[in-house]
């Protein structure tokens, strides 16, 4: 074996080198930013096209950082889907602002492990603060700050959200007899309740959590998409004459096909009254608490047991950074707390601390809460206000022209920052529209299916998208329409 001094040295990046690539690299970002309007919003490439104009083994030396910058032109961009351009419209925005860009760097700086409050205590802390502000910002309920019984903490997405508070319901449910035999082998059969509008995680969070699929109810909506309480009641009154055990519900603040919002008080209701876990999915439309006047899209999750938004759609954080609350962080911790020997610690042992390994399924976590807090100081309360009132206002104007339009029809009630329509000709010439707006590039659009009818998503939120950019969608739609 060779001594340790007859090996080559390792080619680190010296901090001279790092100081002037960083300072290229915010160039070339500044730079992109700048140009998206120009850009053609959605890629033409074929399958294989990106990887063909890669090397096909990886570099025997290093390299210098012009060659990688000069990469992203000439490999990266033209293969993307310009998600901050602000004619994107569609699926749902992903914003990533720069000061998020900054933080997320900062965070990458640092490059702490934030498993535990031992590991980095500022990691910990500032997150739990920032959870506090928000929950204070959106006007929950006090049980959700850290000084009541339970407390907030960030999730890479409302996926991770929504399994951990099945994780947490199941919990509660078996006393934790389903961590320690598994979920089937307590002898009770656990079932689920969504609206067969909710989002795909919830399927995918029963199978994760040894629930199953054949244990989730969808159940029926209203003419607005919206689950019908009354048929919940009636679903779960059946499953209990059939000796099963229902246990999570999840409502929906704002579905991803339509933006449908779920009846939460008589939802709560039911589940007060049945023992259930109630799950609030408010991934896209829960920020817009933030302003008084759309406060009441909460209403009714001051009765929930957990509550999730994302900041990484409309809040103005770069993915990931989904805002997940619980009531009562007993069951959450319970189900989700393994204490290894060789993470023991006076802190966490004497429960003076929060140790946010024991609120998500991986061990690891980075300093995400440094976004957060960079954004809400950089832009202020009022800045990210006048960001939703803006985008609100403009999809009001959206919904007011294809309403008005002779062949086009709303396929679902406007939501707060989507539109849903379809062509009155059939799906033939709804499907020549949204080919027809997104042939050019100049804006992009997708699509759902409602009562098997093909829809068109018209979908704000996009950080710079102006009234010029939505006259540009809207002209785009009116001329194929």
């Amino acid at each position: 074996m060779d001594s340790p001094d007859a090996l080559p040295p390792v080619p680190h990046m010296s901090s001279a080198d790092f100081r002037a690539a960083g300072h290229d690299l915010i160039d070339w970002i500044a730079d992109y930013r700048e140009r998206l309007a120009a850009l053609p919003v959605s890629s033409s490439l074929a399958p294989g096209d990106v990887r063909a104009r890669m090397p096909a083994a990886a570099p025997e030396q290093p390299e210098p950082f012009e060659g990688l910058l000069a990469d992203l032109d000439r490999v990266v961009v033209p293969g993307l889907l310009h998600w901050q351009s602000p004619r994107f419209f569609g699926y749902f925005p992903a914003n990533a602002s720069l000061p998020s860009v900054l933080g997320e760097l900062a965070s990458a700086g640092l490059g702490v492990q934030g498993m535990l409050w031992s590991t980095s205590p500022a990691c910990t802390e500032v997150e739990t603060h920032m959870l506090d502000w928000l929950a204070d910002l959106l006007g929950l309920a006090p049980a959700f700050r850290s000084d009541g019984t339970g407390g907030g903490v960030l999730q890479d997405s409302a996926s991770s959200s929504v399994l951990c508070a099945l994780i947490a319901a199941r919990e509660r449910a078996t006393a934790g007899a389903a961590n320690r035999r598994g979920a089937q082998a307590t002898g009770r059969t656990l079932v689920a309740y969504a609206s067969t509008q909710a989002h795909s995680s919830i399927e995918k969070a029963v199978r994760i959590a040894g629930i199953g699929s054949d244990n989730l109810r969808l159940v029926p909506v209203d003419a607005a998409l919206a689950l019908d309480a009354d048929a919940l009641a009636a679903q779960i009154a059946a499953d209990r004459a059939a000796g099963l055990e229902p246990f999570f519900v999840c409502a929906s603040v704002g579905t991803t096909s339509t933006e449908a919002i779920d009846p939460v008080p008589a939802i709560a209701a039911i589940a007060e009254r049945e023992g259930l876990w109630l799950h609030v999915d408010a991934a896209m439309l829960g920020v817009a608490a933030l302003c008084p006047e759309h406060r009441d899209l909460l209403a009714g999750c001051e009765r929930a047991d957990s509550l999730c938004t994302n900041a990484h759609k409309w809040l103005l954080v770069n993915f990931d950074a989904s805002l997940f609350w619980v009531r009562d962080r007993r069951a959450l911790v319970g189900a989700l707390s393994i204490m290894p020997e060789y993470l023991a610690n006076p802190a966490s042992d004497a429960g003076a601390v929060l140790d946010y390994r024991d609120w998500q399924v991986p061990l690891g976590r980075r300093f995400r809460a440094l976004k957060v807090w960079w954004v809400l100081r950089t832009y202020g309360a009022d800045g990210l206000r006048a960001l939703i009132r803006l985008h609100v206002a403009l999809t009001a104007d959206l919904a007011a022209r294809a309403a008005a339009h002779p062949r086009l029809a709303l396929a679902a009630p406007p939501g707060p920052t989507l539109v849903c329509i379809r062509h009155v000709d059939g799906d033939a010439a709804t499907q020549a529209l949204l080919d027809g707006v997104n042939a050019d590039g100049r804006a992009f659009i997708t699509h759902t299916r409602i009562d098997g009818r093909l829809v068109a998503r018209l979908a704000l939120g996009s950080a710079q998208t102006q009234a010029a950019d939505v006259e540009a969608l809207w002209a785009a739609v009116a001329a194929h329409a």
